[in-house]
């Protein structure tokens, strides 16, 4: 009988185990027994590491040896993760290269191990999500967590473990120290200097992508790394600017280094094999089958490596044009998905890809289709407003992966179907209205990591604290100091701006009133043109939005493709001006008088902010603020353009009134085909 008992005892545990474990597929936030936390703060990182000399020597002669990281670094005032190998640690090491000591390591390995091991920044394990840090460590490179459960070692008791880069252990963390926190780790954590083709090519549960990657040569549009043309002086890096923005003062910084990079969504074998694809040839006529319907034009072309060929066409469309984690594919931090409806609006972003032209959705559904997926349309698991249901791909977080995934310049995701810019992506997926947070709009902004930071600040409870950040909130605006990244002329690809134009991006953060808590903001005597991404064939009405009613705001000309939409506007008026009419829907009645008064309001050039998004508990009552409910957060309708799908457009805006201090909150642009906009029977939704 008890054989039977702890029969049944194991099972049960095992079964938790499992149920805990689809939680730590999504997160590795599971917080770690209180007494397994050290709270010792009387030392810093570096006498905490001598204090355990006999469990840290080898980690402190590689330290001492090198040269771009002194020991007596770790014990000053600042932040500071190390992630600390143990001595069997670097023996194990050792042993890998065939050496018995440290002495036998050159100057330089020691400076990769050392600089591998260090990021300024302060990350717990409660910090830890399924995916890649936010702060590259002190070898400019991004580390990857993720997670296990332990069911092994602990019979009956559920663990988390945490790897960093797939093969390194966590073994005890969170020792926490005066300057940051202590990981001890049971392997020295790889530093690989593979650029994202090489990783590819090593995955064989991916060969027959890496096939056709070769075989079209877009290998070789992926090998940068960094700009070597790149200069910023020091004190624009580390001192910074400050900036009045109207309601607050940004400090900006720049970045030290420009670096480049690139994301992948790559098939399996199996996934192929399951659409009966089982060689180079049957992928090549596969791709040519999904291309050549919709640029017939191109049918004819068979050189792989033309970019307008099928299969070139196929590859390219897999991969974006920055370096994105998992986590930062879309919004991610709780708090601001907790700003969504979600029961009417999926989480989502568009951006463009490296295929010539094209657009790629990914999607963040709540409920049962939790998690991100390529080209999804609908809403959590049903059909949207327009009755339109597609299921997308889904892709793999970094603890569903077998391989490291994450290279020097870039990542890659698995994908469970296969993913095509073809006829029912463009006509269905994409028929739709895009939302386009500003921040996205360039791969620089998204690489550099200014897009998507969640920071400390502002009522926020962030999961990913990043660099950059709002670190102070008050009604007095000399109070407010919001940390951000700035972009000088020509290093925010996508954007063209003169010298006497300010640019930089804020993080992202919480109950501000921008649309996924970031924005670009441009300041001074702006004259800015950006390109719009890529849409499919069709008329499309181009919209912003930013926040009206200060008088920094200044008077602004748009151009659509050089043509002036209309005369200048002013945005510093409010909303409920005469010119504009705002009026909230309480006041209207009924939603036969608000959809009237919708078209109204659209006729005369805006539209009200989405009631998608609000600010969490700003109204006191644990509800949202909208910012259709906002008088000032309103969308400016600029004109309509032709898209034939292969053209590139362009937008300018230009400051008119005379002032060096004129600043241009850009928020969020949509792109909305006429099947939304002027569609009699499905209206658009107010969402």
């Amino acid at each position: 009988m008890n054989k039977i008992i702890s029969k049944i005892q194991y099972f049960v545990a095992v079964v938790v185990a499992l149920v805990a474990l689809q939680f730590t597929v999504v997160s590795c936030s599971d917080k770690p027994d209180a007494d397994f936390i050290y709270t010792q703060t009387s030392e810093y990182a570096n006498s905490y590491l001598s204090n355990r000399s006999d469990n840290f020597s080898k980690f402190i002669e590689i330290i001492n040896k090198s040269r771009v990281v002194s020991f007596d670094l770790l014990g000053t005032y600042g932040e500071y993760t190390v992630f600390a190998p143990t001595n069997d640690a670097v023996d194990l090491y050792l042993a890998g290269r065939g050496m018995t000591s440290v002495d036998e390591l050159s100057v330089e390995d020691c400076d990769t191990i050392a600089a591998n091991h260090i990021i300024e920044k302060t990350y717990f394990t409660t910090d830890f999500s399924d995916a890649t840090l936010p702060t590259a460590n002190m070898l400019d490179r991004y580390l990857t967590i993720t997670c296990d459960s332990d069911l092994v070692s602990n019979p009956g008791k559920v663990e988390i473990m945490y790897f960093v880069n797939k093969s390194s252990q966590i073994i005890i963390p969170d020792d926490s120290v005066e300057n940051g926190v202590v990981h001890t780790m049971n392997r020295v954590i790889d530093a690989s200097n593979e650029m994202l083709p090489d990783l590819l090519e090593k995955d064989s549960s991916i060969t027959l992508f890496y096939q056709a990657l070769k075989m079209t040569h877009m290998d070789d549009s992926m090998q940068l790394y960094i700009d070597d043309t790149y200069y910023c002086s020091p004190d624009s890096f580390e001192e910074g600017h400050t900036y009045y923005t109207g309601v607050e003062y940004d400090n900006v910084f720049y970045m030290e280094k420009r670096f480049f990079g690139y994301t992948g969504f790559i098939e399996k074998d199996e996934v192929y094999a399951a659409h009966g694809i089982n060689n180079l040839d049957d992928l090549i006529q596969y791709a040519k089958q999904v291309y050549d319907e919709v640029y017939p034009e191109c049918a004819d072309i068979t050189d792989p490596t033309d970019r307008r060929n099928s299969l070139n066409r196929f590859v390219s469309y897999h991969f974006l044009p920055f370096r994105c984690p998992y986590n930062m594919l879309t919004v991610d931090n709780k708090m601001l998905s907790a700003n969504f409806d979600r029961r009417h609006w999926d989480v989502a972003d568009w951006y463009e890809t490296m295929a010539p032209y094209s657009v790629m959705k990914i999607s963040y559904p709540s409920g049962s289709q939790q998690g991100r997926y390529v080209n999804r349309r609908g809403i959590q698991n049903r059909k949207d407003s327009r009755g339109v249901f597609v299921p997308g791909a889904k892709i793999s977080t970094p603890s569903e992966a077998e391989v490291n995934q994450t290279a020097v310049n870039g990542v890659y995701h698995y994908v469970n179907d296969i993913i095509t810019y073809g006829k029912e992506t463009q006509e269905v997926v994409l028929n739709e209205r895009m939302r386009m947070d500003a921040s996205t709009l360039s791969p620089d902004f998204i690489t550099s990591g200014a897009r998507g930071h969640s920071v400390i600040g502002v009522g926020g409870c962030p999961d990913y604290p990043g660099q950059y950040g709002a670190q102070s909130f008050s009604s007095d605006p000399k109070e407010n100091i919001n940390t951000c990244l700035g972009f000088k002329a020509g290093t925010a690809k996508n954007f063209q701006y003169t010298d006497a134009t300010h640019l930089h991006v804020r993080p992202r953060y919480m109950n501000f009133a921008s649309y996924e808590g970031d924005e670009v903001t441009i300041q001074g005597m702006f004259d800015v043109t950006f390109k719009l991404p890529p849409v499919p064939e069709g008329n499309y009405e181009v919209r912003t939005q930013s926040c009206l009613n200060f008088p920094t705001r200044g008077i602004i000309q748009v151009y659509l493709d050089g043509e002036p939409c209309g005369i200048p506007v002013d945005v510093r008026i409010a909303g409920t001006n005469a010119k504009i009419g705002w009026r909230s829907d309480t006041d209207l009645g009924d939603d036969e008088a608000i959809m009237a008064y919708d078209k109204a309001m659209h006729n005369r050039g805006w539209m009200k902010g989405p009631a998608s998004y609000g600010l969490t508990a700003a109204n006191g009552d644990g509800g949202r603020s909208l910012m259709r409910d906002g008088s000032d957060q309103l969308r400016k309708v600029w004109g309509v353009f032709h898209s034939d799908g292969r053209t590139d457009h362009y937008v300018r805006v230009q400051q008119k009134l005379e002032t060096t201090n004129g600043t241009f909150p850009f928020d969020y642009l949509e792109l909305c085909p006429q099947s939304v906009y002027n569609n009699e029977y499905y209206p658009e939704d107010k969402y």
